[in-house]
């Protein structure tokens, strides 16, 4: 099983909806079997929380469950995980930084927008958190064209069908 975590900043919002685009695209290529993901954040500032409600409503709309809980990024989950996905350089630094034990894992850590396929001026996701709903449609048509690319990305590179 591959497994892949998606990481923002506080776990409510860009990670939990690119947990959801990622498993909602797995389950229609029927590669469940080869692929898991979750999602972190990298403050502590909503651990236990469900995502924003915008997240959920986002999800909604394009018939997409959304069910998680927000946890914090520790170190184990340099282990645990075979990809670590950030969603701004903001966070990328955060974890390159908690990697001082693990230096041999920076092959593991992207930026979400690395996978893009028109990539723009900025490598980040933008945080919806200060945003309207427009914001929150704005990430998931960044995060659904990445996380496709992606997923393309792990068939070639696992040889997966």
């Amino acid at each position: 099983m591959i497994q892949i975590l998606f990481v923002c900043l506080g776990n409510i919002c860009r990670s939990p909806l690119a947990e959801g685009i990622f498993n909602q695209l797995v389950k229609g290529q029927h590669l469940s079997s080869y692929l898991l993901s979750d999602s972190a954040g990298t403050s502590d500032y909503h651990i236990g929380q469900q995502p924003d409600r915008r997240t959920i409503l986002i999800g909604q709309k394009h018939n997409m469950p959304i069910r998680h809980v927000a946890r914090q990024f520790i170190a184990n989950d340099f282990e645990k995980f075979d990809y670590i996905i950030a969603m701004d350089q903001k966070n990328y630094q955060h974890i390159m930084s908690m990697r001082k034990n693990h230096s041999d894992y920076i092959t593991k850590i992207s930026l979400m927008r690395d996978f893009e396929s028109n990539p723009a001026d900025s490598r980040d996701v933008p945080d919806p958190y200060w945003s309207g709903e427009d914001g929150f449609q704005q990430v998931y048509d960044i995060l659904y064209n990445s996380i496709s690319n992606f997923i393309d990305h792990l068939k070639k590179e696992h040889q997966l069908s």
